[in-house]
């Protein structure tokens, strides 16, 4: 094993420049860094939330919400698709996550199931669909969601959300938050140098669902007040300072899914600030046709169940394209053009926990974490070279490669090294130096038994070897446990301590063999200086 080969020379060499060229940038200062080459490695480690100072939010997704949204827009599917198969009916209700209706002629109840069927979509099982239908005495017919839809629709709508989420924050800059579901409906959000919590939390908690909606102007003021509305129309409040609310039709024109583009942009008649938006080909047709159908009579712009605009269509609006206009001043229009171009968030999201980690007490992290790892560093070289002294000297040099290479990888990776991230790297230190001790006291072993140094030496390495990797495999599961089910500062922790194992079993094995073998090579020696 002790061969100075060639491939081993080539590989410690490059290890240990790759190592040095990816950590040097986290050395030099940012004016450094600027002026040096294009084709210069500049990436760095990118810290966390303990260490920079930040914002962490934890969000949970209002899964009951959007239950009670799809069984709403359920119970309308189960009105149109009646009427248009010419079915009379009564009694359409949804009660306790369960829609009810009675067909009034007993003939045409197994018309009815047969239609009402055809809402569901089928099941990413591959067996039924989503939507349950039963019939029940008095010629009565109901629906619900099976558990199995209400599961998928709640994670769809967590991985939607962590995506618009995404999305939202990085077009205010915020530079690589981490974004991670936790548990069935959470999301934690930690935005490192993000240091107002509020500013996130305007953003990120707005739905942000948009919806055009034609209004029913045949519902009398006396009626809105009464509450006494025609099946197919709701109560909306209003923001536009016309009317305190407006009954529109449930059923949306078009929504704001098919939005491609939204601007803050000026009126060019009364100057004031107005979002422009642009639809895609589908919604374009939808809106044109709605507007052609309906001219002279007026449609709402709703965003988050609030009417912010309720406009007359004076002509057909053909080209997909059109203003939202309000009391917008720049900045909310501007807000409101940002949030519609991320999309729409799928459900309310309800904050659970936030809290800031101010930029100095993440410096002092910083601060605490380099000495630790430095006390730790020196006092394990200390020992190293006490115990071994020249071999103590090489597994040195070995633990400095092993640090240079971590530091690497991980800057080359843009990994997050948090303050448990520093406890990794310490313990993979503490890891990598038991290897030596391991390799080292075989060694002492196979001389003391009488075998020549080279023997043992080679013996020494190549015996201890099983129980290296014994221990490092296990250190490995253990990473790749903690990473799988752990979050935030567990992650980084477990990211590190994996890195770290490698790079271990490369510089304890690998390194030292290449720097024994030389010495080996030049010095011949008679006996070990650790026999």
């Amino acid at each position: 094993m002790l061969s100075l080969s060639r491939w081993k020379i080539i590989l410690v060499t490059l290890s240990v420049i790759f190592g040095i060229v990816f950590t040097l940038p986290n050395l030099l200062p940012q004016k450094t860094l600027d002026a040096l080459p294009g084709w210069v490695p500049k990436q760095k480690l990118n810290l966390g939330l303990d260490l920079q100072g930040g914002s962490y939010l934890l969000y949970e997704v209002d899964t009951a919400q959007l239950r009670k949204e799809r069984l709403d827009n359920l119970v309308e599917d189960v009105r149109t698709t009646l009427r248009t198969a010419g079915i009379d009916f009564n009694g359409l209700a949804q009660a306790n996550g369960v829609i009810g209706v009675r067909i009034e002629d007993g003939s045409k109840v197994n018309a009815a199931v047969a239609e009402l069927r055809k809402l569901g979509n089928p099941l990413t099982s591959g067996v039924g669909t989503d939507v349950n239908v039963s019939t029940k005495p008095d010629q009565r017919i109901e629906l619900s969601l099976s558990a199995e839809a209400a599961r998928a629709d709640a994670s769809k709508a967590v991985d939607q959300s962590i995506e618009t989420i995404r999305r939202r924050i990085d077009s205010l800059g915020t530079k690589e938050p981490t974004i991670t579901r936790q548990g069935a409906d959470r999301i934690v959000i930690q935005a490192a140098g993000e240091s107002d919590p509020e500013r996130l939390k305007a953003v990120i908690g707005k739905t942000a669902k948009l919806t055009f909606q034609m209004v029913d102007e045949t519902v009398t003021q006396e009626e809105m007040a009464s509450g006494r509305l025609p099946p197919g129309t709701v109560l909306v409040p209003s923001g536009d300072g016309y009317a305190p609310a407006y009954a529109l039709k449930k059923r949306a024109v078009v929504s704001g899914e098919e939005l491609v583009d939204a601007q803050q942009a000026f009126d060019g008649q009364s100057g004031r600030p107005v979002v422009s938006f642009r639809f895609n080909g589908s919604g374009a047709r939808k809106f044109g046709d709605a507007t052609a159908r309906n001219v002279n009579k007026r449609f709402a712009i709703v965003l988050d169940n609030k009417v912010i605009s309720a406009p007359s269509i004076n002509t057909p609006i053909l080209g997909g394209s059109g203003q939202i206009t309000g009391n917008f001043t720049v900045e909310s229009a501007s807000e409101l053009s940002l949030l519609l171009r991320s999309g729409a968030l799928p459900a309310q999201l309800n904050i659970e926990e936030q809290r800031t980690v101010g930029a100095e007490l993440g410096a002092d992290a910083v601060k605490a974490g380099a000495i630790s790892l430095a006390i730790g560093a020196v006092a394990m070289f200390v020992f190293i070279i006490l115990a071994y002294g020249l071999f103590g000297v090489f597994a040195a040099i070995a633990l400095i490669a092993n640090v240079l290479l971590i530091v690497g990888i991980m800057s080359f990776t843009q990994a997050t090294l948090t303050f448990p991230g520093i406890a990794g790297l310490i313990l993979t230190l503490a890891v990598a130096v038991d290897a030596n001790v391991l390799i080292y006291e075989r060694m002492r072993d196979e001389a003391a038994a009488g075998k020549s140094p080279m023997s043992a030496a080679d013996t020494g390495y190549r015996l201890a070897l099983v129980s290296i990797l014994d221990a490092n495999i296990t250190s490995l599961i253990s990473a790749g446990i903690m990473f799988s089910f752990g979050s935030g500062p567990v992650k980084g922790f477990a990211w590190t301590l994996a890195i770290g194992v490698f790079t271990s079993l490369f510089t304890a094995i690998i390194i030292t063999q290449v720097l024994i073998g030389w010495w080996f090579k030049t010095a011949k020696p008679k006996k070990l200086p650790i026999a």
